[in-house]
């Protein structure tokens, strides 16, 4: 998808230019716990600075539902963006769209969300609000690839509103995708995890002609094993997908695809940090001293070891969705496994954002031992499954102002 770049804005010594960033950021008592999209944002910013120009950046950070909410403001953000560029960082409170203009080279304002118009289904006021944003600057650069699946103000209209172009990050982030829809280099796996099937049924359904291999862990695998006849105790269920899964299933074996399903499982006897747990078969869920109310908490071993052998054997990898719940150490062995084999690809490996990247960032990996860290989530997934996204269609070449 050919889009309006940074060039297309011409000179920007001494202009003003809005950039749209995804800083949304998650906080813990007011403090970031990974602070990966504010660093991803960095590139745009500097190429901008370094250009002349004078940057007013606009976000959103949580859902705070259309009103300001202190736990949900952006200062904090702004401090450690002000770090990364080893600058000063002008942060003004309030909401957005009566802002003043910063004196600064870099301002950031208020959360875009404390305005219910950022996020309305009413394209006038949509409209209304971007132009109101539009005050701060004669260029528009959109770079919050995280948000291009939406039609808010901040990314669809005031892209109509001021001459426009795609950053850094978001030409960045489309180039990898269309490697891994359009020309993905054999032989291609995809390691689907998370808690839901539903979650993930257009990305299958789009991927299973092109991929080689289909790797299945997280919570959805239960729905899985349920579609081959295998109980699974009080694991994540979700009956009502058994009959698309079991289609797929039938598809990929039509196809020629590997569909690998866990073999066996970390059944614990609850949701907690410190619950007892066994390691049983995939078919013997219900085998362990729980019973009927073990909750499967991660892949086991012998199913780690034969994804990261299928991964090993790749070229192209996407990730997309934690093994296990790896918030607790005891069931982030299978997500540490995955992650490692993805270190180790020779070729493309993409971590798919969102609990992917928090995971693989958590477990002590950096950035730089995948070929992408995608800052897409939900996003990169819709792009994956075909989807036509309005931030991106947006900013194409055709209607360039």
């Amino acid at each position: 998808m050919p889009l309006r770049t940074l060039d297309s804005l011409g000179d920007l010594a001494a202009r003003r230019v809005v950039v749209r960033c995804d800083l949304n950021v998650p906080l813990k008592d007011g403090r970031i716990t990974d602070d990966g999209r504010a660093r991803a944002s960095v590139p745009t910013l500097q190429r901008l600075l370094d250009a002349g120009a004078t940057v007013t950046v606009v976000s959103h950070l949580g859902r705070p539902d259309g009103a300001p909410d202190p736990k949900y403001s952006l200062q904090p953000v702004a401090e450690r963006l002000g770090e990364l560029l080893g600058r000063e960082v002008a942060f003004v409170p309030g909401t957005p769209a009566d802002a003043e203009p910063g004196s600064g080279s870099v301002t950031v304002l208020e959360n875009l969300r404390f305005d219910p118009r950022e996020t309305s289904k009413d394209a006038g006021e949509r409209r209304e609000f971007a132009e109101a944003l539009a005050r701060h600057g004669e260029a528009f650069v959109s770079d919050g690839f995280g948000v291009v699946h939406r039609k808010q103000a901040s990314v669809y209209e005031l892209a109509q509103v001021l001459p426009s172009a795609a950053g850094l990050l978001i030409a960045a982030e489309l180039e990898v995708l269309e490697r891994l829809t359009e020309r993905p280099e054999k032989p291609y796996a995809v390691v689907l995890g998370g808690s839901k099937v539903s979650d993930k049924l257009g990305v299958i359904d789009h991927l299973l002609p092109r991929v080689d291999t289909l790797l299945i862990g997280g919570g959805m695998l239960f729905t899985f094993l349920a579609a081959k006849g295998l109980r699974t105790a009080k694991s994540l269920l979700e009956p009502d997908q058994i009959p698309t899964v079991q289609e797929y299933l039938r598809r990929a074996d039509e196809l020629g695809v590997t569909l690998l399903v866990p073999t066996d499982v970390v059944v614990a006897e609850s949701f907690s940090a410190d619950a007892a747990h066994e390691t049983v078969a995939a078919d013997a869920i219900e085998s362990t001293s729980f019973g009927a109310d073990g909750i499967g908490l991660d892949i086991g071993p012998e199913s780690a070891a034969a994804f990261a052998d299928a991964i090993a054997g790749s070229r192209t990898v996407f990730w997309n969705g934690p093994m296990g719940v790896f918030e607790f150490p005891v069931f982030a062995a299978g997500t540490k496994r995955v992650a490692q084999a993805l270190t180790e690809v020779d070729g493309l490996s993409v971590v798919g954002g969102g609990d992917s990247a928090a995971a693989v960032r958590a477990l002590g990996f950096g950035d730089e031992q995948f070929g992408h860290i995608s800052t897409g989530g939900g996003a990169s997934l819709e792009f994956l499954e075909g989807e036509r996204l309005p931030g991106l269609e947006v900013l194409g070449r055709e209607g360039a102002e």
